[in-house]
């Protein structure tokens, strides 16, 4: 027990003076990269286990959830419907593409190319881990090292694209609700939060994905649609939202347990930001197509997850809601559509393999 609470205890201090640094050196979102890059580095150290409970990464979780709930409005879900034959174009694009790059990839490293395909599949991480653990043949080290080095390196490399100069100037307003007086702010804020914490509860009981991000974003959704209006969160409690969720994925992150640790390093980072090219790509027809700015465009097809381009997204005042449309729309798309895809594919490769 005491070793668990120091665990915890000198975890949370890494956090904090690692958002600290990157706060003070005006790093793009701070308390994310920071704490994450701050536990990276402390988790090397073997004095001391460190510790980060799923249930705190699930707290911040449901404060983004909300947070971008309260982007969607009537007109945004219009701007929805009216968007879909793009969503799904785009979605379907970028997964060919990641299929077609995992392929070269396996002929260049002799790995299998179901091992390799599984660690390649943009913004699934969990549900491509526990999808690799039921499939024969496939290397879960492998899968897991090459979807959590694609999730740090698009943390890194799509906040430095946004906020560079290619980006600059094309930033939306903000969609930020605008805060309620102050004898109407407790009571919807109590409305919010109860339909919030339910929505994250039944989320869980039907095994969405990520269903403390999806569940509460579904009903803050619901009431903004409905016409109601919730209070904004302050802006150090967004700070605390992205410190809870970038700890955990930090330490997600073991290079210790895989083999060849520079080869797959070096696979991963190529991977990673040809896929990230590639949806730049794809963000021009977005941004020809609807008008939107440059930085909502690509944030809607950034293969990462939905919680961080979210953050990404309040942080440089993009749409919100087509951000989310687009990263949401993925996210159910891999969860639900992928894994029966790539099982019949698998059967049909290994049956060819055996014939061969």
């Amino acid at each position: 027990m005491k070793q668990t609470t120091t665990g915890l205890l000198v975890t949370m201090a890494a956090a904090v003076l690692g958002g600290s640094c990157f706060s003070v050196l005006h790093a793009p979102i701070p308390w994310l990269l920071g704490p994450m890059t701050a536990v990276l580095l402390a988790s090397r150290q073997k004095r001391i286990v460190l510790r980060w409970p799923g249930q705190l990464r699930d707290a911040g979780m449901l404060l983004v959830g909300y947070s971008i709930g309260l982007s969607f409005t009537r007109e945004a879900a219009v701007h929805i419907v009216y968007q879909l034959p793009s969503i799904l174009l785009t979605t379907v694009t970028l997964l060919c593409f990641s299929a077609l790059l995992a392929l070269g990839i396996s002929k260049w490293t002799g790995i299998s190319y179901p091992t390799i395909l599984t660690g390649s599949i943009p913004g699934g991480l969990s549900q491509m881990v526990a999808l690799a653990e039921e499939i024969k043949g496939i290397d879960v080290t492998v899968v897991a090292f090459l979807q959590i080095t694609r999730v740090v390196i698009i943390l890194f490399s799509v906040p430095l694209l946004i906020f560079s100069p290619l980006f600059a100037g094309h930033a939306s307003q903000s969609t930020a609700p605008l805060p309620l007086h102050n004898g109407a702010t407790l009571g919807i804020g109590i409305l919010f939060a109860t339909a919030c914490l339910i929505g994250a509860m039944l989320a869980v009981r039907v095994k969405l994905p990520t269903a403390f991000l999806t569940g509460p974003l579904f009903a803050a959704a619901i009431l903004s649609i409905a016409g109601l209006q919730g209070p904004f969160l302050p802006a150090p409690l967004l700070n605390v939202s992205q410190l809870l969720i970038g700890t955990y994925v930090g330490l997600l992150l073991k290079p210790e347990q895989l083999q060849h640790k520079a080869k797959m390093l070096l696979l991963a980072t190529i991977s990673s930001l040809t896929l990230i090219l590639f949806s730049l790509g794809l963000s021009l027809l977005v941004f020809h197509l609807y008008h939107v700015s440059a930085g909502t465009s690509f944030l809607s097809t950034a293969p990462g997850g939905m919680d961080q381009m979210g953050l990404i997204a309040h942080e440089i005042h993009a749409d919100l809601s087509t951000v989310t449309s687009y990263q949401l729309f993925r996210l159910f798309f891999i969860y639900f559509a992928v894994p029966p895809l790539l099982r019949w594919g698998f059967r049909r490769y290994q049956r060819t393999k055996e014939a061969a």
